[in-house]
C-alpha cells in the first residue's frame, strides 16, 4: 500500500485470481443488495447501484447473481438481513485503520476482525478513536488516458465535486457523500469510466513507516482482513517508500 495509495490496491484487485473470485462476487452481492435497499432497484435512478453493477460486470459476475442481489434489496426475493458496521483500530507502528463490514453475524465479524489485528501486533479501538484522521468522502480514481485535467475539472466541479487532484497515477476526484451519485452520473454521461468509485476514508494525516518488519506486518494485516467475506473495505494511513 505504498504511500497509502488507493491506486495500488485497485491494481491489485484487478488482478484477482479465480480462487478469490467467489469472495469478490459475495462482497459485490452484499453491496448491490444494500444499495438497492437504500434507493431502489432502478439503475437510472440509483447511481450508486449503477456503479456497483458496472463493477460487477467488470469482474465477470454472472448477470443472474446481480439480478438476484438487486431483488433481495428491493424485497422481491427473500434474503439475509445484513448489518453495516465500521470498526476502527491501530495496526503495527501506530497506523490507523478503518474497516467497513457488512455481515449477517455481528459476533463472528467482530471476532474475526479483532483476531486479525491481534495476530499482527494491532488492536481494535473505540468508535471515533481514529476516524478523525480520515476524510469520509466520495472518491473517484480515473486514469489519465480517459480524459484531460481541464475537462474533468470542469464537469466534476459542475456536478458538485469538491476537488480534482492530479497525480502520477491519474486523477482523483473527491466529493461530499451526498454528491456521490450526481458526480458518478456526470462522469458516466461524459463517457469517463473511473478505475475506482467508492465512498472512501481518505487519510488526512499519515504515519511514516520505514521499518521493513512493520511494512510487512501491515501488508499481512491488510491481506488477513480482506480475506474475510464480511469485510468490504479496508482503509489505513501508513506512508511507505
Amino acid at each position: 500500500m505504498a504511500k497509502h495509495n488507493r491506486w495500488s490496491k485497485v491494481k491489485r484487485l484487478k488482478a484477482v485470481t479465480d480462487s478469490r473470485r467467489g469472495k469478490i462476487f459475495s462482497r459485490l452481492s452484499r453491496e448491490i443488495t444494500l444499495a438497492a435497499k437504500a434507493r431502489g432497484g432502478d439503475l437510472d435512478g440509483n447511481a450508486r447501484l449503477r456503479t456497483l453493477v458496472l463493477k460487477a460486470r467488470e469482474a465477470n459476475m454472472p448477470a443472474d447473481n446481480v439480478d438476484r442481489a438487486i431483488k433481495k434489496g428491493t424485497g422481491e426475493l427473500p434474503g439475509v438481513v445484513y448489518d453495516e458496521i465500521t470498526y476502527e483500530g491501530y495496526g503495527p507502528g501506530g497506523v490507523a485503520f478503518v474497516v467497513q463490514v457488512t455481515t449477517d453475524n455481528k459476533t463472528r465479524a467482530a471476532k474475526d476482525v479483532r483476531a486479525a489485528f491481534a495476530a499482527f501486533g494491532g488492536n481494535l479501538a473505540g468508535s471515533g478513536a481514529v476516524a478523525f484522521q480520515f476524510l469520509h468522502a466520495g472518491q473517484f480514481l480515473i486514469a489519465k488516458d480517459k480524459t484531460t485535467e481541464d475537462t474533468l475539472m470542469e464537469l466534476a466541479l459542475a456536478a458538485g465535486a469538491d476537488d480534482v487532484i492530479t497525480t502520477d497515477d491519474g486523477f482523483e476526484v473527491r466529493c461530499a457523500l451526498h454528491a456521490f451519485d450526481k458526480v458518478a452520473l456526470a462522469l458516466e454521461k461524459n463517457g469517463i469510466k473511473p478505475d475506482s468509485a467508492e465512498l472512501a476514508y481518505i487519510p488526512t494525516t499519515t504515519v511514516p513507516v520505514t521499518d521493513p518488519g512493520i511494512v510487512e506486518a501491515l501488508e499481512n494485516l491488510h491481506i488477513a482482513l480482506e480475506e474475510f467475506d464480511d469485510v468490504q473495505q479496508v482503509f489505513s494511513n501508513e506512508e511507505t517508500e
